[in-house]
């Protein structure tokens, strides 16, 4: 079995910011991770990434938010979309506040 795309989608939030998700099934784990998902979750403002979870190998799963790196610890892709959801609405949530 090849790699298997499960998501690709792309969710326009506003005229300014969007959200894009991409996450394949791998046949085997990449280095560094304990499960078989390769994945790329994006939120753009402005033209700029402000907020992505990824994994690569050799790095494993992390999170960037603004100019920050952190390991991040995967659970299931059902919560990683629902961390970054939670983090996006986070993120937007600020936003309008200021």
């Amino acid at each position: 079995m090849r790699a298997r795309l499960l998501v690709d989608q792309r969710i326009i939030l506003s005229d300014h910011e969007f959200a894009e998700l991409v996450v394949w099934e791998l046949r085997t784990p990449l280095r560094g991770c304990t499960h078989d998902l390769k994945y790329r979750l994006a939120f753009v403002v402005n033209g700029q990434c402000v907020l992505r979870y990824d994994n690569e190998a050799g790095k494993g799963d992390h999170r960037h938010a603004g100019d920050q790196e952190r390991a991040y610890r995967f659970e299931s892709m059902e919560k990683l979309l629902a961390d970054f959801e939670r983090d996006v609405a986070g993120w937007r949530d600020e936003d309008n506040d200021a």
